[in-house]
């Protein structure tokens, strides 16, 4: 009796089909779980099950493949240019960068540092978007351009500074109720240091999302004060 046919290999399902967004989203995690130090191209193919210079074709450099992930966190992000409470939008937009910090710790240095080192108009589309949205919705609520680009640079120097400090918080022992043995203020000579040992209560109970209000308050404030006083002249 002659034996059955073979059958050909099914393919392997469990193996993904490689796509930018795929590549992207791993890479993210891989960030996310371990660090920036864990992306590499040989990492990133291993958890894709292929080969590492596949990926050469989503990402020509482990650069390109770092900015594309600052992409996808930005896009996350949503502005509305076209508000009329401006002040409420950069609070929504700061409270809602605050947190894709605190989903993605790992990626901040990518938010904050990275681009820097590369000039604006060298930056992918996805980091300049944000700024793009930022200075149309205050030069439609009344700040000269100038002005506007002040302000967006106040505004995220104050954002960024609140979320490095709220991510490197931190305490010595946090089932410690007292909180001069918790923050290891004890170890501060008192006459030297007395508003910090009196403000330990306080240091304590650090609330992100509270102090960034706090801030906001003085910030948008100002920012007011001057759009009320200093309005962009429309006639010309």
């Amino acid at each position: 009796m002659a034996p059955p046919p073979r059958r050909p290999p099914e393919p392997d399902s469990a193996k993904p089909r490689l796509n930018r967004d795929l590549v992207l989203t791993t890479a993210l995690r891989l960030v996310d779980t371990g660090g920036l130090e864990a992306l590499s191209m040989r990492r990133l193919g291993q958890e894709l099950q292929c080969d590492p210079m596949a990926l050469y074709r989503y990402a020509a450099s482990r650069a390109e493949l770092l900015d594309g992930v600052t992409e996808l966190v930005l896009d996350e992000l949503v502005i509305d240019a076209d508000t009329s409470d401006w002040q409420e939008q950069l609070r929504r937009t700061a409270h809602a960068v605050r947190r894709l910090a605190l989903q993605h710790p790992n990626a901040v240095p990518l938010l904050v540092t990275r681009p820097l080192s590369t000039p604006l108009g060298m930056r992918p589309l996805g980091m300049l978007r944000p700024l793009e949205l930022i200075l149309t919705l205050l030069i439609r609520t009344g700040f000269t351009p100038p002005d506007a680009l002040h302000v967006y640079r106040a505004y995220y120097g104050f954002l960024y500074g609140h979320i490095l400090n709220e991510l490197q918080e931190t305490v010595v022992n946090p089932e410690e109720e007292e909180p001069l043995l918790r923050l290891a203020l004890y170890r501060l000579p008192p006459r030297e240091f007395p508003r910090l040992r009196e403000l330990a209560p306080v240091l304590a109970e650090y609330d992100g999302a509270a102090e960034l209000d706090a801030g906001l308050d003085i910030l948008l404030s100002g920012l007011a004060q001057k759009l009320k006083t200093d309005p962009a002249d429309h006639s010309r």
